[in-house]
C-alpha cells in the first residue's frame, strides 16, 4: 500500500515548525521573526517531504507492478515447456 504523502508531509512540517521556533526563540529573535521563520520553514519542509514520499510511492508501485509482471512471466514460461 502506498505512504500517505499528505499526512506524513503535514508531520514533518508541524515538528520543523516547532524546531525551527525553539532555535530561533533560543537564538534570541523577536516572536514576529521566530514566527516568519518557522513558518517558512515549515512550508519548505512541507513540500520537501511530500516530494518525497511521492517518489517514493513512484518506487513501490513500480516494484509492484514488476513484481506482478515477472510472475505472469514465469507462470507462462513454466506452462509452455
Amino acid at each position: 500500500m502506498p505512504l500517505h504523502a499528505r499526512w506524513i508531509g503535514i508531520s514533518i512540517s508541524v515538528i520543523c515548525f516547532f524546531c525551527l521556533s525553539f532555535v530561533s526563540w533560543f537564538s534570541g529573535f523577536s516572536p514576529f521573526t521566530c514566527c516568519k521563520r518557522a513558518v517558512t520553514g515549515a512550508l519548505v519542509a512541507y513540500f520537501a517531504a511530500s516530494l518525497a514520499v511521492k517518489a517514493i510511492n513512484a518506487i513501490l508501485t513500480n516494484a509492484m507492478i514488476m513484481s506482478v509482471i515477472d510472475k505472469q512471466k514465469e507462470k507462462t514460461r513454466g506452462g509452455k515447456n
